[in-house]
């Protein structure tokens, strides 16, 4: 019984049940008609979910890590110089993929909590006059620390800079569960997985390509042969894939574009809001902090709790996991043991996420932290009790 538990880790995320069903198809031919007739409408769905008004969406047999793996060996070449900042694990694991490909990478060393620092990598930009960075690499929301960072001041930068750079972003743990604008934002490539707020099983990674970013494919010559992006424009030409592709995990991703847009992508950056909220007002009520830096950089997606000092992140995950069969997400890096990380994205409703909050109480108390049963959960329950009409009419 204790697996119909709710999970609160940032992905992979609680799945409805009818996504579930969705994903289980009879055998399929993948050269067929019937597939394309179900592959096409879920490319064009995620089109629709990442703002896209040109360029190309591939899905990939992956997770994010294979897709940031084919963005950057599709568009970039030994050597090349990219520009990222390091501000949580994330961020981090996207910098050694890079150098594991022989890339040069500049590094913006920012302090964890903290967002992408804007004006350093605009002053970065601006004096690389001879044009060494092809890439800039961004994580729009630091799964390890709760952090989102502002992409569309990021691209506002690059602008300013007056730099051709690509602009790769990570949204992994963002998209389709917080606001993101491909082409406003000026985007090359947006990464996604298919666990996070697609709310399907892990094995997809999506990719949202720019016409300059497929432009770039011609020139690049870093190897690349499974996720070689134009063997896949040429499977897609013929409305299929240049291998056997994951027809299961392809049917649930257009129902679930079906059940975002039914619900409405307003509607669902507003209920991500709104619940992590809750779950902010809740840590505030233990008389606890946040890893991010400043509430405007606080995540809609996962919330990272600092642990008290004397008091261990860690071992809130575990004894929630043994005692009370609910899942935490452990501190990762730099913040390891000093966190523990309350997931909120995906099918998660405020009565879900309240008994996650509840649990988190009982665990806190179990350990002996400071923290007062039923203050969380309280705190939540009135900020849930005066938004929910006005989540309900949006």
């Amino acid at each position: 019984m204790h697996a119909q538990n709710p999970v609160f880790i940032p992905g992979p995320t609680n799945m409805p049940d009818t996504i579930r069903k969705a994903c289980d198809v009879a055998t399929l031919d993948h050269r067929s008609p019937a597939f394309a007739a179900m592959f096409r409408p879920a490319v064009a769905g995620v089109k629709r979910v990442l703002k896209m008004d040109a360029g190309e969406v591939f899905l990939l047999p992956a997770t994010g890590t294979g897709g940031w793996e084919a963005a950057i060996t599709n568009t970039l070449s030994p050597g090349d110089t990219v520009l990222a900042a390091r501000f949580g694990m994330f961020s981090q694991r996207w910098i050694d993929l890079c150098q594991r490909h022989g890339l040069t990478v500049e590094i913006l060393e920012t302090p964890w909590g903290q967002g992408m620092p804007l004006d350093r990598i605009e002053a970065a930009l601006k004096a690389d006059t001879d044009g060494r960075i092809k890439a800039v690499l961004a994580t729009h929301n630091e799964t390890a620390t709760g952090v989102r960072s502002d992409i569309g001041g990021l691209r506002k930068a690059m602008d300013r800079a007056g730099h051709g750079a690509l602009l790769f972003v990570d949204g992994v743990s963002s998209i389709a569960s917080m606001p993101f604008d491909f082409t406003a934002w000026g985007v090359d490539i947006a990464v996604t997985g298919s666990q996070k707020g697609f709310m399907l099983p892990a094995g997809l990674a999506i990719l949202g390509v720019s016409d300059k970013a497929l432009a770039a494919m011609d020139s690049a010559t870093l190897p690349r042969t499974y996720f070689d992006l134009r063997d896949q424009q040429k499977g897609y030409a013929a409305g299929g894939y240049p291998y056997t592709p994951p027809v299961g995990l392809i049917a649930g991703l257009a129902r679930s574009i079906e059940l975002l847009e039914d619900e409405g992508l307003d509607a669902v950056f507003a209920r991500h809001h709104r619940l992590a909220e809750g779950v902010r007002r809740a840590v505030a009520a233990w008389g606890l902090e946040i890893c991010a830096a400043s509430p405007a950089l606080a995540s809609d997606t996962v919330t990272a709790v600092v642990a008290p000092a004397g008091f261990d992140g860690t071992e809130v995950v575990k004894l929630a996991a043994e005692k009370y069969h609910v899942a935490f997400g452990v501190g990762l890096g730099a913040v390891a043991g000093k966190v523990f990380r309350i997931g909120h994205l995906g099918m998660l409703s405020d009565v879900m996420v309240l008994s996650g909050l509840a649990t988190a109480e009982m665990v806190m108390a179990d350990l002996g932290w400071p923290v007062r049963l039923g203050s969380g959960v309280a705190a939540a329950q009135e900020y849930f009790r005066g938004t929910v009409r006005l989540a309900a009419a949006a």
